[in-house]
């Protein structure tokens, strides 16, 4: 049988360690090549495959293909794009297909969250039904940290250490300048649905009356009155107040406090920004100078401290992405097993893409404090590991330095065009 070919994909927010996992991918791929042909990388996701639009990575050295493991963002481009269902539009399933059938691909990676493991599994449906011989595989990836099954997500670790890193710094700052100046500092991160990075700010607090002294869970509706309350009992006792806001909180009623009133391409809300309206009730209410931050992309883009182990398991899942492919396997994505925490241990598993594909694991109530406002030793114990060790991208003239492939296209083969 004559040596087939894969394809690979970014998709959705893109993180400091998902080019880890295409590194997995291509290398373990390499080292089979007497099976593997060549790895095409869908330029902007899967797009690239409705497009034709492929990368091939054989124009890239050993070398260059290393260096993805210590490069930020998404080497090949990513997307938020999501594939209607298969009888709402099955000439999207039926194109990829024909693009698959055109070049030979044999094997199908999607590397990303709920959505696109939802994907993966269209795709691993629709090649079924018209008897196309393929095995798909989904990478797991996202920042936070809500797919279900796996212990934890790649990408999640990094971002942990980067917020609770940051929180820990600025709360110094905020200490030092807390008798003339501000009092109140508030930091929004990312977490539509489920609370994880907002704990991991939870980390930097290791003594009573650290900071963060206060998060601000999706999990846990917003109390006006509840909130002020223990800003003010802070204040007058430390004299400032830090505190750590989730950009999915919502109030009782359950709507987003930042929800501008649009919606992405996946039909999620658009989040306007919580910290300004968080602070701006602080200055209403209580009158305390403050100021405020949003991670944003700098949380998910810091491949400069990321967590060793969340580079480690990036990689790994990406190579056993392969893997799996090899042995036959078909509509399953690599997970995370932990073994224990104290040594820290984990291995891989498997799950089925039918039972991640759109499913959010939130944080489970016995995480967060009986207040409301902080974590749990048991969350403190789970979140730890994660965050664990350094894997510094290597420096010139103070600066990381970080690889941009060519991204050489694949000659097309098809007549048709496809527009997305």
């Amino acid at each position: 049988m004559a040596k087939r070919n894969a394809f690979y994909a970014q998709s959705g927010g893109v993180t400091a360690v998902i080019n880890a996992s295409a590194c997995g991918v291509i290398e373990t791929a390499r080292k089979h090549k007497k099976i593997i042909g060549n790895v095409y990388a869908g330029r902007n996701g899967i797009i690239g495959a409705l497009t034709e639009d492929l990368i091939d990575t054989r124009q890239e050295s050993a070398k260059a293909i290393a260096a993805l493991r210590h490069t930020p963002g998404g080497a090949f481009g990513s997307c938020r794009y999501k594939l209607k269902g298969l009888d709402e539009n099955r000439a999207q399933y039926e194109r990829l297909v024909e693009v698959f059938k055109a070049h030979n691909i044999g094997y199908f990676f999607y590397n990303g969250g709920g959505d696109s493991q939802d994907t993966a599994h269209k795709v691993s449906q629709i090649c079924a039904s018209m008897d196309y011989p393929i095995s798909c595989i989904g990478i797991p990836k996202t920042i936070d940290n809500d797919l279900p099954i796996t212990d934890n997500c790649p990408g999640f670790g990094s971002v942990a250490k980067y917020v609770a890193v940051s929180i820990r710094e600025a709360a110094y700052d905020v200490a030092s300048m807390s008798k003339t100046s501000t009092k109140i500092f508030v930091m929004e991160v990312m977490g539509r649905h489920a609370g994880w990075i907002a704990a991991a700010g939870g980390l930097a607090a290791e003594q009573k009356g650290d900071a963060p002294h206060i998060i601000l869970f999706p999990e846990i509706p917003f109390d006006p009155e509840k909130f002020l309350k223990r800003v003010e009992q802070t204040v007058a006792k430390y004299d400032y107040c830090v505190i750590v806001v989730s950009e999915g909180v919502k109030d009782k009623e359950g709507r987003f406090m930042s929800d501008s009133g649009n919606r992405d391409a996946f039909g999620h809300a658009q989040l306007g920004g919580v910290a300004p309206v968080i602070a701006n009730i602080i200055k209403a209410k209580l009158g305390l100078k403050y100021h405020w931050a949003v991670a944003d992309y700098l949380q998910r883009s810091a491949r400069h401290i990321a967590s060793k182990v969340d580079v480690e398991q990036a990689y790994a899942l990406g190579k056993a992405a392969v893997e799996l492919a090899l042995q036959g396997e078909n509509a399953v994505m690599p997970t995370i097993v932990r073994q224990s925490n104290k040594p820290y241990r984990w291995t891989i598993g498997t799950a089925r893409l039918v039972d991640v594909a759109n499913v959010e694991k939130m944080m489970p109530r016995n995480f967060i404090s009986r207040n409301g406002f902080e974590i749990t030793e048991i969350c403190r114990e789970y979140l730890l590991p994660l965050i664990k060790g350094e894997d510094y991208p290597p420096y010139k003239h103070g600066l990381p330095q970080y690889v941009r492939l060519q991204n050489i296209s694949v000659p097309k083969k098809l007549k048709t065009a496809f527009q997305t």
